[in-house]
C-alpha cells in the first residue's frame, strides 16, 4: 500500500526525468527524422482515459504519413505506414514521448496500457478496475504477449496487476519489457492488427447472446405447440 500510494509515483518522477535528460539527444534526432520522413506534426496526440477514467492527452511520435488519394481523402492506414514508421513501432521508439506524460502525472512507467476513449462503454465492471491506477508505458500484459493476445487475456493481466501492485512486480515487468523490446518479440507493427477490435468483439458477443436468447424462446414456444398437438 505504501509503495503504490507514495513510492511508485516518486520513482516515476525521478526515472522519467532522468530518462528525458539522458535520451534528449535521441528524442531530438527522432523528432527531426519524423518531421522529414513522415511530415508534421511530428508528435501524435490522442486523448486517452487515465486514472479514474480522467481523460488526458497522450504523446507519441507519429508513425504514418498524411498521404491522400485523388479525392483528397487519407489513404488506408496500411498504405500510410512506411518502413520508417514500422521501425519506430517495432523498436517502441514511438512511445518515448510518453515519458513526458509520466513526468506530468498522467501515466506511470508500469501499469495497464491506456486504450481508446471509445472503449469505455464496453468494459465489464471487473475490467473497469484497470482504471483505478495510472496507465503505464508498459505493463503485465505487454510482457505476456503485448498486442498479439486476445482482449480477455489482456484484461485478465491488467486486473491481476492492479490487485497485486508491488515493487518486485514492477521491477520484473521493467526488465522483461527491455528484453522484449531488444528482441522485438510479441510486436504487431501492422495497422491491421490480427487481434479483433474490442468494440467489434463485444458487439458480436451481444449479438450472440441475443441470438441464443431468441433460440431458447423459440425452442420453448415450439415445445409448447408440440405439447398442445399431442394433447389434442
Amino acid at each position: 500500500m505504501l509503495y503504490s500510494k507514495y513510492i511508485k509515483r516518486f520513482l516515476d518522477i525521478v526515472l522519467s526525468l532522468l530518462a528525458i535528460i539522458i535520451l534528449s539527444p535521441l528524442l531530438i534526432i527522432l523528432y527531426i527524422l519524423v518531421r522529414v520522413k513522415l511530415g508534421k506534426p511530428a508528435i501524435f496526440k490522442q486523448v486517452r482515459p487515465g486514472k479514474d477514467e480522467k481523460l488526458f492527452t497522450m504523446y507519441k511520435f507519429r508513425t504514418m504519413t498524411n498521404e491522400k488519394d485523388e479525392n483528397g481523402d487519407l489513404l488506408p492506414d496500411d498504405q500510410r505506414l512506411p518502413k520508417f514508421g514500422r521501425v519506430l513501432r517495432s523498436t517502441s521508439l514511438d512511445e518515448l514521448p510518453e515519458l513526458f506524460n509520466i513526468l506530468k502525472g498522467d501515466m506511470s512507467i508500469i501499469g495497464p496500457r491506456p486504450l481508446l476513449v471509445k472503449y469505455l462503454p464496453y468494459y465489464t465492471s471487473e475490467e473497469k478496475i484497470r482504471h483505478k491506477v495510472r496507465p503505464g508505458l508498459t505493463g503485465l500484459a505487454q510482457i505476456n504477449g503485448r498486442n498479439t493476445i486476445q482482449w480477455s487475456k489482456r484484461f485478465e493481466y491488467d486486473i491481476k496487476y492492479v490487485k497485486n501492485i508491488n515493487f518486485i512486480t514492477d521491477v520484473n515487468i521493467f526488465f522483461n519489457t527491455i528484453a522484449k523490446v531488444l528482441a522485438r518479440k510479441d510486436i504487431n507493427v501492422r495497422s491491421d492488427c490480427k487481434v479483433e477490435k474490442l468494440i467489434d468483439k463485444r458487439k458480436k458477443s451481444i449479438t450472440s447472446l441475443d441470438d441464443s436468447s431468441y433460440n431458447i424462446k423459440e425452442g420453448v414456444n415450439n415445445s409448447k405447440i408440440t405439447e398442445k398437438k399431442l394433447n389434442h
